[in-house]
């Protein structure tokens, strides 16, 4: 089932909590961590990810919980998504900040949930759970294909 755009022409402070939910296009590049460089303040992404999200779906695996659980977990609010520098250039938030329309794979464009994931546009099965890499070496996991 398709979804009337309602994202269109509106602020993201006037969207209800399920209007916001459902922006999330289920990528997990937001769960990735990144390195920001001291001097430039050039953020990079790295292909390790948040220990909670399921590396083959792009799913928290306690989205409920996450902030509890994960001290640094991102909470993407409308600020954020207004400045964009911690959310990827495809984010679904950050893309209607902007005044730009969601992309055709995107899954209120699409009736499924998991358009993202089938349309190559997430980090599923591309990345690593951060259990598995010691945190002094992310700097050995910077990837290029997530764009700040």
């Amino acid at each position: 089932m398709i979804i009337e755009p309602f994202w269109l022409d509106r602020a993201l402070e006037s969207f209800s909590i399920q209007e916001w939910e459902s922006l999330c296009d289920g990528c997990g590049k937001c769960c990735l961590h990144k390195l920001e460089d001291s001097q430039s303040g050039r953020v990079t992404y790295t292909r390790v990810s948040c220990q909670l999200l399921d590396t083959s779906v792009c799913k928290c695996k306690d989205y409920l919980q996450r902030q509890s659980k994960v001290k640094d977990c991102l909470q993407v609010t409308p600020a954020m998504a207004k400045n964009g520098d911690s959310l990827p250039n495809t984010c679904a938030y950050r893309l209607i900040a902007q005044g730009v329309d969601l992309p055709e794979w995107h899954p209120l464009k699409t009736g499924d949930k998991a358009s993202t994931v089938k349309q190559g546009k997430s980090v599923a099965n591309r990345v690593l759970s951060e259990i598995y890499v010691h945190p002094d070496g992310l700097d050995e996991h910077v990837i290029s294909w997530v764009k700040a």
